[in-house]
């Protein structure tokens, strides 16, 4: 009887916990205002290039500019030799000073691919790219291939997934599994780990140990760059991007385990970078950025996370990481959420979700 007692007060906390979470996202839900801008398919990376147009890559191949207040779509020609294979296509986009840097799967032959970069100057009729970097060996994987870019100065830092080759991502002679940071022209600083110490790091990496990084952003406040990478199943994180560390991959499983079910390795050990979130189950997380802005003033220097598995918005306060603070801001309200941009004036945000583009904005 006492057994049947507890299960009973266990099963009615648990499930009251789940109310008040319930009611917590649909309460700040019920404070935004969500509208459809365009409709896309398969949308992938965005940057707003004025303060009225945003540009969109689609995995597929195409590349367009959208005037978010006439809604009209623009479709750019351009140049690129890519492959959508899997989960590769064209994948982010960043716009700064009229030009344009992307990341995407290129064409290496033989089925055989890359997480490249690219850059061009904004044309609105035809991108004229120019590769500035490719990630190293080319694979025949259809698998994690990132990508995320981040401007901080005149470095450009990106995310290079480690194709499903698991090991690979600690092998600082290839470039699978790692951040790699370059010049805006493709240069490589010099003062990357090769030439502090690790010699036998490819020249253009700066961190490795990631797995599948689909987030990347700059922080305004701190100035430094943060991360989002997948786990297996489970080992979601949300991480900052160190200089010469490694997050771990696939020594560690950040409380994760291999979808076959078998362990992989710890949460985090001694030696390896530690993330700021974890989470476990996976929640798929996607693009994020550290929110500056009028329209949503409170949230000021907190993170931004976007989930595709529960189509969620998850805002982290951070600023102590012995007290991390977490809050779902909305969750099935427009789709898989693939990337987050905030508008440069006003501070309202824009999401590549569910095939479109989507405003949000204070009611």
């Amino acid at each position: 009887m006492v057994v049947d007692l507890n299960f009973h007060k266990v099963k009615k906390f648990f499930f009251s916990g789940l109310f008040l979470i319930f009611l917590i996202s649909n309460s700040f839900s019920a404070n935004f205002n969500f509208k459809k801008i365009a409709s896309l398919e398969d949308p992938w990376g965005s940057s707003f290039i004025n303060k009225d147009e945003i540009i969109v890559t689609e995995k597929g191949g195409k590349i367009k500019i959208i005037n978010i207040d006439t809604k009209e779509i623009l479709e750019v020609k351009h140049n690129l030799n890519y492959l959508v294979y899997g989960q590769g296509g064209l994948l982010d986009i960043i716009s700064q000073n009229n030009e344009i840097w992307i990341s995407y799967t290129e064409d290496r032959g033989s089925w055989k691919t890359s997480t490249s970069i690219a850059k061009a100057k904004l044309n609105k009729n035809e991108l004229n790219f120019e590769n500035i970097f490719q990630a190293n060996p080319p694979i025949d994987s259809g698998y994690h291939f990132g990508s995320r870019l981040a401007i901080k100065g005149k470095f450009l830092f990106a995310s290079a997934g480690e194709r499903g080759q698991g090991m690979i991502s600690q092998d600082p002679t290839k470039h699978p599994g790692s951040i790699i940071r370059i010049h805006l022209d493709g240069s490589i600083p010099k003062d990357n780990p090769k030439f502090e110490g690790k010699s036998n790091w490819l020249p253009e990496i700066y961190q490795i140990g990631v797995r599948n990084p689909q987030g990347l952003a700059l922080s305004p406040f701190d100035k430094k760059i943060y991360m989002s990478n997948h786990g297996a199943k489970g080992g979601d994180w949300f991480g900052e991007a160190k200089k010469g560390e490694n997050y771990g991959w696939k020594i560690l499983g950040w409380g994760g385990t291999n979808y076959s079910g078998t362990k992989i390795g710890p949460k985090w050990k001694p030696g390896f970078t530690k993330a700021i979130q974890y989470w476990v189950p996976s929640i798929a997380v996607s693009a994020i950025t550290i929110y500056k802005g009028k329209e949503f003033q409170n949230w000021n220097g907190d993170a931004l996370i976007t989930s595709l598995k529960d189509k969620s918005l998850r805002k982290i306060v951070f600023n102590d990481l012995n007290n991390i603070d977490e809050q779902i801001i909305f969750k099935d309200k427009i789709g898989r959420i693939r990337d987050i941009q905030i508008h440069p004036e006003d501070g309202k945000l824009y999401f590549l979700a569910g095939n479109s583009l989507w405003l949000m904005e204070n009611k």
